[in-house]
C-alpha cells in the first residue's frame, strides 16, 4: 500500500490539483493525505480532478475559519474502511484492512499553529489511540520540528518539541527518514527560512 502525504496549501488552482493527478498516477498511490486544502466542501467531482483511478473513497475535514482542511482519497479495492473518528478540524482516522488482510489505522493530521492547541490535539489523539489498537500509519503535517537540526534559522522551540516527541513517543510511531532533502518547507517570502515538518 502506497501512501502519500502532502500539505498542499489550497486546492483552488486547476493546474495544482492537475499536478497532484499526476503525481498520484505516476507514484501509483493507493492513498493520498492532504493537510491544508482551504476548501469548505467537495463533491465527488471535485475529487476526480484530484485522482486519476475510477474507483475510490474519501473523507474530509472543511476547513476551520481560512485555513485548514483535510482530505483522505484511497482505492476501496486496496484499503476497506472499518471505521473511522474524526472529532475535531485537526484529523481523520480512517480504521480498516489492507488488500493483504493487514488490519491499520491512517491517520491524516494538519496540527495547530500554537503550541497549546497543539498539545491539546497530541492529548486527544493519545486517548482516542486506544479505541484503535491496530498499528498507526501517519501522514502529517506537525507544524513542528522534533529537533533542532530539522529547522535552519530557528529560535529554540523547545515547548513544542518536547510536547511532539512525548506524543510520538506514546503512540510507538516511527519518524521515517527523509530521501534526498534535508527539509520539507521553506519561507517562500525570502527563502532564509527552512524547516523539516512532520
Amino acid at each position: 500500500m502506497k501512501i502519500l502525504s502532502w500539505n498542499v496549501r489550497g486546492l483552488g488552482r486547476p493546474e495544482k490539483r492537475g499536478n497532484i493527478k499526476s503525481l498520484v498516477r505516476e507514484r501509483c498511490v493507493d492513498v493520498l493525505f492532504l493537510q491544508e486544502t482551504k476548501r469548505s466542501s467537495m463533491d465527488d467531482h471535485f475529487v476526480k480532478t484530484i485522482w486519476p483511478y475510477e474507483e475510490l473513497e474519501f473523507l474530509l475535514v472543511d476547513l476551520e475559519g481560512s485555513a485548514g482542511g483535510l482530505l483522505c482519497i484511497w482505492k476501496p479495492q486496496v484499503f476497506e474502511l472499518k471505521g473511522c473518528c474524526s472529532s475535531s478540524k485537526n484529523f481523520i482516522i480512517l480504521s480498516g484492512m489492507s488488500s493483504n488482510s493487514f488490519q491499520c489505522t491512517l491517520v491524516n493530521i494538519y496540527a495547530p499553529n500554537k503550541v497549546l492547541r497543539r498539545r491539546q490535539l497530541w492529548d486527544s489523539l493519545v486517548s482516542i489511540h486506544q479505541h484503535f489498537p491496530n498499528p498507526w500509519c501517519v501522514g502529517a503535517d506537525f507544524n513542528e520540528i522534533r529537533y533542532m537540526g530539522e529547522r535552519k534559522c530557528c529560535s529554540s522551540r523547545e515547548r513544542g518539541m518536547k510536547d511532539v516527541n512525548e506524543f510520538v513517543k506514546k503512540l510507538e510511531l516511527i519518524d521515517m527518514p527523509l530521501l534526498g532533502r534535508q527539509y520539507t518547507w521553506c519561507n517562500a517570502l525570502d527563502g532564509n527560512m527552512w524547516s523539516r515538518i512532520g
